[in-house]
C-alpha cells in the first residue's frame, strides 16, 4: 500500500494541467501577466488567494506601480498543493499558496529540476497544530487512535493532514505503514469514501473536517493540536520570476498584508466573502478564520515555522517523497520584511489571539464573545432559534469547534469543551467527579 500511495502522489505531483496556457510573466514588454496558483477551499491560504482576489488588493498594487507597464493577473484554482508545483517547475506559475508538507516537496522539486522556488510569506497558521483533524463517520464506534488498527483510513500523502495522520498513530503506538490501510485520496474523493462506508476515518487539513462535521457527515476522532506542533500554509515563489520581477513580488506581498488587515479586522464580513467565492458555509470558513478561529493570519515567517519545516521533513524522507531539502535556503523573508516594513519585528513576536467562546446570532454583522463556555451556553440557551452558530475552544488544546459537535464534560460547576472523545476521556480520568454529557444537558446545566 505504502509504494503504491508514493506512486501515485508522485504521479499526481508530475502531471502536467492541460488547462494551463501561456507562460507566466508573460507580455510584450508593456503588458505583463502574472500567474498566482492558490486553492480557494483550502481556506487558510485566503489572504494570497480567495480573499485577495476578492478585494482586488494586487490589482490596485500593480496599478500603483506606476513603471509604465499593463499587468493582467491570471488566477488559477487548484485543490491541492501539488499541481501548483508541477505548473511552477514548469514556469507557469509565478507565485503559489500551500500547506506547509508541500511547501517541503515544493522546495525539493524545484531544486532537483533546476527551477528553484522559495517561501515568501506565511498565511494562515496554528503553533499546536490544529488545523488538521482525523475524524470518522457519524456513527462510527471508534473512539481513538489504537481503534483504527486494521482499518482504512484516507488521506493525501505528502499533505500536512498525512503528516499528522503519522505523527498521531506513531505517538498511539502504531505503524503508519502497517498497522492502517492507507488510502491516498483527494480530500473531496477521502469526503465521499467517508460517507460511502469505504473509509473508516479520514485524516484532512482546513476546511475539509470541520465542514463535515457541521454538515454531520462526520465527527472528530483526533484533534490535530493535540501534537503541539506548529502547522501553516504559505506563499512560494519562482526565484527566477523574483529575481526579474522583485517590485511584482512586493507588491504581491504589500497586498497581503492588505487582505491580512482585512480579515482581522472584519472577520464576519471576510468569512461571507470566501464562503461566496467557494460555495463552502461562511460558518465553517469562520471556525477557522474567525476572530478567535483555528487559524493566526500574519505574513511574516516565524522562526517556530521554519523550524517546524525542518521536523516535517523527516516525515517526507520517510515516505520516500523527498530526499533532504535544505529550508534554510528555502525560505527568504526579504520581500515580506520590505513589503511589512518596520513592522516586520513585531510580526515576529506577535502572539496569537486567546482562545474565546463566540456566538453568530443570526442576521447580525458580527459575533458575540464570552469569558467561558459556560456562559456561552446560558447564551445559547435562552436564544436558541436566533443562533447562526457557536463556537467554543476545546479545553485542553484551545482548538475551536463548533458547540453542538464538541464533546462536553461537566466537572462541578464548570462545563468543559472537547473537539474529540479521547481528550474528553482522558480528562475525566483524571479528574474525580467529571463526567462526560450531552450537548443537551450541557445547555440544560448553563441555563
Amino acid at each position: 500500500m505504502k509504494n503504491k500511495a508514493v506512486a501515485a502522489a508522485a504521479l499526481l505531483l508530475l502531471a502536467p494541467l492541460t488547462a494551463c496556457g501561456g507562460n507566466a510573466a508573460a507580455g510584450d514588454g508593456s503588458t505583463v501577466t502574472v500567474t498566482v496558483g492558490y486553492q480557494s477551499r483550502t481556506i487558510n491560504t485566503v489572504t494570497a488567494g480567495t480573499l485577495l482576489r476578492s478585494l482586488g488588493s494586487f490589482e490596485k498594487e500593480l496599478n500603483a506601480l506606476g513603471d509604465g507597464k499593463t499587468y493582467k493577473v491570471d488566477w488559477q484554482d487548484y485543490a491541492t498543493g501539488a499541481p501548483i508545483t508541477a505548473q511552477m517547475t514548469a514556469g507557469k506559475i509565478d507565485i503559489g499558496s500551500m500547506g506547509d508538507f508541500p511547501l517541503l516537496i515544493n522546495a525539493a522539486r524545484g531544486k532537483q529540476l533546476g527551477k528553484p522556488t522559495h517561501l515568501v510569506s506565511v498565511t494562515g497558521y496554528n503553533l499546536r497544530g490544529g488545523l488538521n483533524t482525523i475524524v470518522t463517520p457519524p456513527g462510527s464506534k471508534l473512539a481513538t487512535l489504537t481503534d483504527l488498527r486494521g482499518k482504512k483510513v484516507s488521506t493525501s500523502v505528502g499533505s500536512a493532514a498525512d503528516g499528522t495522520l503519522v505523527r498521531a498513530l506513531q505517538r498511539a503506538g502504531l505503524d503508519p505503514d502497517k498497522d492502517v490501510e492507507k488510502l491516498n485520496q483527494q480530500p473531496a474523493v477521502g469526503a465521499s469514501a467517508l460517507s460511502a462506508g469505504s473509509a473508516d476515518a479520514l485524516s484532512q487539513f482546513v476546511a475539509w473536517p470541520g465542514l463535515l462535521t457541521y454538515q454531520r457527515k462526520a465527527k472528530a476522532l483526533y484533534d490535530g493540536a493535540q501534537l503541539n506542533l506548529p502547522t501553516f500554509h504559505g506563499v512560494t515563489a519562482r526565484e527566477d520570476f523574483a529575481r526579474q520581477r522583485p517590485t511584482v513580488l512586493e507588491a504581491f506581498l504589500r497586498a497581503q498584508a492588505e487582505a491580512t488587515d482585512y480579515l482581522n479586522d472584519h472577520p464576519v464580513d471576510a468569512a461571507e466573502k470566501v464562503a461566496k467565492a467557494t460555495g463552502l458555509p461562511a460558518e465553517v470558513v469562520y471556525l477557522y478564520n474567525g476572530a478567535h478561529g483555528i487559524a493566526t493570519f500574519d505574513p511574516a515567517i516565524k522562526p517556530q515555522l521554519v523550524s517546524a519545516l525542518k521536523d516535517d521533513v523527516t516525515i517526507l524522507k520517510s515516505a520516500k517523497l523527498t530526499g533532504d531539502i535544505d529550508v534554510d535556503a528555502f525560505v527568504d523573508d526579504r520581500y515580506v520584511k520590505k513589503a511589512l516594513g518596520t513592522s516586520y519585528a513585531e510580526h515576529l513576536t506577535a502572539a496569537p489571539p486567546a482562545a474565546a467562546s463566540e456566538v453568530w446570532p443570526k442576521g447580525a454583522s458580527a459575533t458575540r464573545s464570552f469569558k467561558t463556555p459556560a456562559r456561552l451556553l446560558a447564551y445559547v440557551s435562552a436564544h436558541q432559534d436566533g443562533i447562526r452558530a457557536a463556537y467554543v475552544p476545546d479545553a485542553t488544546t484551545g482548538t475551536l469547534w463548533f458547540a453542538d459537535k464538541a464533546v462536553w464534560v461537566a466537572d462541578g460547576d464548570e462545563l468543559l469543551p472537547f473537539v474529540a472523545p479521547a481528550t474528553a476521556k482522558a480528562y475525566v480520568a483524571e479528574h474525580g467527579g467529571a463526567r462526560v454529557v450531552t450537548y443537551a444537558d450541557a445547555l440544560e446545566r448553563a441555563s
